[in-house]
């Protein structure tokens, strides 16, 4: 099984992960292993969001030729203990005004 990342106005694939070592799903949100996401146009912010479980992580904006989207993913440099395994992954909503993720071929 393949999860992709996919971007609503023009059906582009943002990131794709054929590995399942390579994804994790929390509290019906997505995150991915670094290696994978393809890092241009994404700019990680000063913005952060204080989780009560996970801790402090950064807002990823997306930069494209028709301007920011901003919080279209997320990213925790340090979580706390019990979610190590997501340090440094990017996070992604299942559902987005601007992307959706999937299963994909």
């Amino acid at each position: 099984m393949s999860i992709c990342v996919i971007r609503r106005t023009d059906s582009n694939v943002l990131l794709r992960a054929d590995n399942p070592d390579q994804v994790t799903t929390i509290d019906d949100t997505w995150y991915f292993h670094p290696d994978i996401v393809d890092l241009e146009g994404l700019e990680k912010t000063d913005r952060i969001y204080k989780c009560p479980l996970k801790g402090t992580c950064n807002w990823i904006d997306l930069v494209t030729d028709k301007g920011v989207i901003i919080d279209v993913s997320w990213i925790y440099p340090e979580p706390r203990p019990d979610y190590h395994h997501i340090a440094g992954w990017y996070g992604f909503y299942a559902d987005h005004r601007y992307y959706e993720t999937i299963e994909c071929e």
